[in-house]
């Protein structure tokens, strides 16, 4: 008997949606799911992570490292070697322009720009003595993404997401919200040559407002889900024939993967992205519908229902506002006043639904600025020595580890490297950095390269 091919399609429909029933049948057991939840290394003391990324590089001096030298001397030259700094640069000190004070039963010294996280102080862990590879916002931006400051590597969430999958099937391991578009753009969310599927999905993007922010195409303007369905079968067994013909090819697998787990998340993604869902109360606690609030707090907000709903890694962008080369104190306060409350309530509503216990929280930039003055009233990059702050987790709170000198120029008290926050994250997370490995061109990769050392003396 002859069948044209129009009749051997018709015919052959309910055998492929038999098919497609059997894959998700498969992966709802986690069986061919490449994001099905995996065993770590050792007992977690934490199973997600939301990484609040303040681009351009706030100023520790200003706001959690506080240096009474700095404030007496300000106007002197500073006494640092020239070879540490460029050339060109200014020696001037300039004191901060805002007051410091210690908080709560830990004392942390913590500035004036940050009132309502400083309320946070007993949940804080401080790192100092944080130090860098790059002295451009490209470099360390990527450093602090990848972990490499020049190469194309794997993203720190694509990388916790390989090693530990994730909890919803129906979502994405790794969201980034409204991620930068310079400085790496994609790189700093991408997979590298990790499996495709393990790639950051992006809510939106640095220019748009968190309010528009939404994941593209989530929504067919036409075709009910059934009709979907069909049409996603057919493609994807062609997919298939293409790859037992071809054999292993990385980007027809991630897509095949991707296929499916954009066909899922139709289901699921819309009510998880949908912040009207959230009492007035929550909406207040996060600033939104306020001014100058609104746009991070529906940031913070929405990562909220993400780590909520199962996301391994969320990462959230406060977009390329920290650079104050000039006018410090204009600048730095504004960018405060848009953060402060948003990131306060992140960790108040985490606290509330038992959420804290278990997430790390991890909040900082590519790198920090220089106590010197550069022109007027601004200050240079500094990757020499800066501060990041983690809270939650398993890591010891109202805790500052690690010093700066005394104007905050160099890490010298138990001086921390990207690399080892890098391996300190994995190893919170119950994944050992030299372990958590990737073959590719010929030799095994990892998230710290060759270096990294986990920080155990900030852990509970």
């Amino acid at each position: 008997m002859y069948w044209t091919r129009r009749q051997l399609l018709q015919q052959a429909a309910c055998g492929f949606g038999y098919l497609a029933f059997a894959g998700l049948a498969a992966q709802a057991a986690g069986g061919d799911n490449p994001l099905a939840p995996k065993p770590p290394h050792h007992p977690p003391r934490a199973k997600r992570v939301i990484f609040l990324f303040m681009h351009g590089g706030p100023s520790h001096v200003d706001t959690f490292d506080y240096k009474p030298k700095l404030q007496q001397d300000d106007g002197k030259d500073a006494p640092v070697d020239p070879k540490s700094f460029r050339a060109d640069a200014s020696r001037r000190l300039m004191a901060s322009p805002w007051k410091f004070r210690q908080h709560g039963e830990s004392g942390l010294w913590i500035s004036e720009l940050f009132p309502e996280v400083a309320r946070h102080a007993d949940e804080l862990c401080v790192i100092r003595s944080m130090h860098t590879n790059g002295q451009s916002h490209g470099q360390a931006v990527l450093m602090l993404h990848t972990g490499s400051e020049n190469l194309t590597r794997p993203s720190m969430g694509s990388w916790i997401v390989y090693g530990l999958g994730t909890e919803n099937s129906n979502l994405p391991g790794f969201v980034t919200i409204c991620p930068p578009r310079g400085h790496g753009g994609a790189q700093n969310y991408g997979n590298a040559f990790l499996p495709a599927i393990y790639q950051g999905t992006a809510i939106g993007n640095a220019d748009t407002p968190a309010s528009a922010a939404q994941i593209r195409y989530l929504h067919h303007p036409y075709l009910p889900a059934e009709v979907q369905r069909h049409q996603l079968n057919f493609l994807q067994r062609l997919n298939h024939e293409h790859l037992r013909r071809t054999g292993e090819d990385d980007q027809l697998e991630g897509a095949i993967q991707s296929f499916e787990l954009a066909f899922r998340m139709q289901r699921v993604a819309p009510e998880i992205l949908d912040l009207s869902r959230e009492s007035a109360a929550t909406r207040k606690l996060y600033g939104i519908d306020e001014k100058p609030t609104d746009d991070f707090g529906r940031q913070c907000l929405m990562a909220r229902r993400l780590l909520e709903a199962g996301v391994r890694f969320v990462s959230v962008s406060h977009s390329f506002k920290w650079d104050q080369h000039g006018n410090l104190k204009a600048g730095h306060e504004r960018n405060a006043k848009e953060v402060d409350k948003p990131i306060a309530a992140l960790l108040t509503d985490l606290k509330e639904r038992g959420l804290l216990q278990d997430t790390l929280v991890v909040w900082g930039g590519e790198f920090g600025r220089t106590p010197m003055a550069q022109g007027k009233d601004g200050r240079d990059h500094n990757p020499q020595g800066f501060t990041v702050w983690l809270a939650g987790g398993g890591v010891k709170p109202g805790l500052a580890y690690g010093n700066t000198d005394d104007y905050g120029h160099k890490a010298v008290e138990n001086p921390v490297h990207m690399h080892d926050l890098h391996a300190t994250i994995l190893w919170l997370l119950g994944l050992d950095h030299e372990k958590l490995t990737f073959r590719y061109a010929g030799r095994d990769f990892r998230l710290t390269d060759v270096h990294g050392k986990v920080v155990h003396e900030i852990m509970i």
